[in-house]
């Protein structure tokens, strides 16, 4: 969707047309209005009538007049849009040699919903619609040579914790959508695929926070959606870039994009890929039964990453279409970790001794999924869509862990204890959904349906090492198999009338499961069912008294359900002196959430939010004995939410640009583990970004981010972070070589530090990664530059494949 308030500068697409100037003395001069009057700076395509090519554009002056002058003879129709108001097309419009003078435009109020309008102009960097906020990749020079996570830390409300955990108006929860389809993969393994993806091939990111009843109901915070950069009209289109970044470390991307449409088919395909090595650090200073563990490790990652995706849609008819879509992703990672924990009694404050456990890790991961999907809609306005996902997830992960203890900072050794993990973990997704539309009582109602298999096998094999050889040992060792089938069905009515527009819906998901553990160890926690009815209502209520200004209350209810791996109830080893521990009963967490919001002209939103998430769960670190400490996902609250967000983008002047983002939110975490220390924390999240369009051609960003003090999982108290972004643009060739450079990070202020408290355990931690880079950035578009976009679907892999976890 396109949407244009003030003046934007369009340029002339046919590039032969000044040879033309002097055989052109026609001209088509008129006026826009709607019933508030002139409309200012609104839209206009002067298209030929033979082919619907397009001749000129051009916008409207302050008193709603527009111009076409320097027309050849031909035959001619006008296209003009504005957002909220209906787009007009007019008859055929005979051009000779004179000025043809044309009768008031009046444009009617849009009684669409707002996402359906189209304005052919250059998008807005950050759009700011009653139901989502929209993030233009394509407008913002400071995602150069960035890839789909980092772009995330600039969306606006949107926050990374240091677990690159992903907060939504001061919530964690949210599903990831590529193009409209859920990723499979979360934790890590979502991190590594996002990475994969280039800022080259992403237009834009839609934060969905109220989702109506036809998505499924996972996710606390509701729904990011990163679409992926399409093609427009008949005829072939590429885009070829490659990236370079270096902070500490120097990585490599490249990316290939396609498009071939015909008017029965279209046929398009991309590939990316990230090569290169990557530092991050941790320090987690831990105070235990009087010992202090201070414990500093440094990581670098060599990664290379394949993301790929091919698909076919076959138009039928006006009627009838067909599609098949397959996506890759292919990720190898070798991490080599230097760690050190020296260990401090505090009773004598003198150094005893001290842990190195210098890992080693190898993992190779693939993700493939695929979708058969088809589409009917009639002239009526009723539409079926049915939809086939399966999908698999696959990982191998070797890691050697060598503990040694030393006397001292430098003394002799103590003692080795060295051990292998070899884990794979296997996890097939298959899912058939159907949705039904069709006008009703006025309004337009959606049925559907919608079943879903998950079946996950992870097999953690644990080796005692001993002079290089590798020992099983069976009392570690477990497999682990988890079954899951979620049926559900919803029911969503839509009405329009005057100035008004209600939604109202409501989702039932029966859950049925159950976790099997095989090891040598019989526990209680060896087999657990369960078998569980949700409703999820939603609904929403927009007001808008003219198109300058809209109101919206919307009420949705909410479920997240835990990872696979975090039910794994056996214990896997971080280091000599930490584990990880799953629990298999632990329970989903439900979020109610309720929003106002108001927009003013389209450009200043205001928002107020309530949320309240019952059985919150997070990863605490819990004490063992008198020197160990697992981690272990737990319900240890509830949670309130009470979110204040406000987003303005403005004009300076003709060549200066700003857009700036607020949340202030306070949490509130009500203890229901006797361990949990309840808090309240407020917290203010800022983001501005100033573009510059300078002499020369040439475009200059300056962007920043601040977060205040936290709570990151409800368990750490953070304190404030930042980052300041610089990026510069040249095109060249017509616009089709585009250059861009940016530094990221400049005053490397995005590091974070924080500390927590847990029963009798304190940390004190700090962590972050080569955020300050240099990236040089080549983009190439090649072919028709108007090739008609590929269709945008919603498959029926939706909540499932998030919850792979790590």
């Amino acid at each position: 969707m396109k949407s244009v308030i003030y003046k934007i500068t369009l340029l002339f697409l046919l590039t032969g047309l000044s040879l033309q100037i002097k055989a052109q003395s026609g001209r088509i001069q008129g006026q826009l209005t709607s019933a508030e009057g002139p409309l200012a700076y609104a839209n206009l395509l002067l298209n030929l009538t033979k082919d619907s090519s397009m001749v000129k554009a051009a916008i409207t002056d302050e008193q709603g007049q527009f111009v076409f002058p320097g027309l050849a003879a031909g035959d001619y129709f006008i296209e003009a849009s504005y957002v909220g108001l209906q787009t007009y097309q007019s008859q055929k419009i005979l051009v000779e040699s004179r000025t043809i003078n044309l009768p008031p435009i009046i444009l009617e109020p849009n009684t669409a919903e707002i996402d359906a309008v189209e304005v052919t102009a250059k998008r807005p960097m950050i759009e700011a619609l009653a139901d989502k906020t929209v993030f233009n990749i394509e407008n913002t020079l400071n995602s150069t040579g960035t890839d789909g996570f980092e772009l995330l830390r600039k969306a606006p409300g949107v926050v990374v914790d240091n677990n690159n955990n992903i907060i939504v108006d001061g919530k964690t929860g949210v599903q990831i959508f590529i193009n409209g389809k859920p990723s499979i993969l979360a934790g890590d393994d979502l991190v590594a695929y996002l990475q994969t993806l280039q800022a080259s091939d992403i237009s834009a990111i839609e934060i969905i926070t109220q989702p109506s009843s036809k998505y499924d109901a996972a996710g606390n915070a509701g729904i990011i959606n990163i679409k992926l950069k399409k093609d427009k009209r008949l005829g072939t289109n590429g885009n070829l870039s490659v990236g370079f970044a270096h902070g500490r470390n120097s990585r490599y991307n490249s990316s290939l994009s396609l498009n071939n449409r015909s008017k029965k088919t279209n046929i398009f395909g991309t590939y990316s890929n990230r090569f290169g090595d990557s530092w991050d650090f941790i320090n987690l200073n831990r105070f235990q039964n009087g010992v202090q563990y201070d414990s500093r490790t440094e990581g670098v990652n060599s990664n290379t990453a394949h993301n790929g995706k091919i698909g076919l849609d076959y138009f039928a008819n006006d009627k009838h279409t067909f599609g098949v879509l397959f996506n890759g992703n292919f990720f190898d990672r070798e991490r080599n970790e230097v760690n050190r924990t020296p260990i401090i009694p505090l009773n004598t404050g003198e150094l005893s001794q001290t842990l190195i456990a210098n890992n080693y890790d190898v993992s190779n991961n693939y993700n493939i999924t695929s979708n058969f999907n088809y589409r009917f809609q009639d002239t009526l306005g009723n539409e079926v869509t049915f939809d086939i996902d399966y999908g698999q997830y696959s990982r191998d992960a070797n890691n050697f862990q060598p503990n040694t203890y030393i006397t001292g900072d430098d003394g002799p050794t103590i003692f080795e204890n060295n051990s292998r993990m070899i884990t794979p973990t296997n996890i097939d997704i298959f899912t058939v959904k159907l949705d039904y539309a069709l006008n009703a009582l006025g309004g337009k109602a959606t049925v559907g349906l919608k079943y879903s298999s998950v079946i996950t096998d992870n097999d953690f094999q644990f080796f005692d090492v001993f002079d290089e050889m590798d020992f099983l040992n069976e009392m570690r060792s477990n497999r682990f198999e988890y079954n899951e089938q979620i049926n559900a069905a919803y029911v969503n009515y839509n009405k329009k009338w005057n100035k008004w527009n209600l939604q109202v819906g409501l989702r039932a998901e029966q859950t049925v499961s159950e976790g099997d553990l095989t090891s040598a160890q019989s526990t209680t926690q060896d087999n657990v069912k369960r078998n569980y009815l949700d409703w999820f209502p939603s609904g929403g209520l927009t007001f808008a008294p003219s198109y300058k200004s809209s109101w919206a209350l919307t009420y949705s209810r909410r479920i997240q359900r835990p990872t696979y791996q975090s039910l794994n109830p056996f214990e896997s080893q971080l280091n000599e002196l930490s584990f990880s521990r799953g629990n298999p009963f632990l329970q989903p967490q439900y979020t109610d959430n309720l929003k106002l919001s108001h927009t003013h002209k389209y450009r200043l939103t205001t928002s107020i939010s309530y949320s309240y998430i019952s059985d919150f769960f997070a990863k605490v670190t819990v004490p063992e004995g008198e020197t160990r400490n697992y981690l272990i996902t737990k319900n240890v609250a509830d949670q309130e939410i009470i979110n204040l967000g406000i987003s303005y983008p403005f004009d300076v002047n003709k060549w200066w640009s700003v857009y700036m983002s607020v949340n202030a939110y306070r949490a509130s975490y009500i203890g229901t583990d006797e361990s949990f220390v309840s808090v309240d924390q407020n917290t203010l999240s800022f983001y501005a970004q100033n573009s510059f369009s300078l002499p020369a051609g040439l475009r200059f960003e300056v962007s920043g981010w601040y977060n205040s003090p936290s709570v990151w999982g409800g368990t750490y108290l953070t304190k404030s972070m930042g980052s300041l972004d610089l990026a510069v643009q040249k095109k060249f060739l017509n616009d089709k070589l585009s250059l861009r450079i940016s530094m990221s990070d400049v005053l490397f202020t995005s590091p974070w530090k924080a500390d927590m408290r847990f029963g009798d355990l304190y940390i004190d931690g700090s962590g972050g990664w080569e955020s300050r880079q240099v990236r040089v950035n080549l983009s190439y578009a090649f072919g028709n530059q108007n090739v008609k976009k590929s269709r945008s679907r919603k498959t029926g892999l939706e909540a499932e494949g998030n919850r792979v976890g790590n």
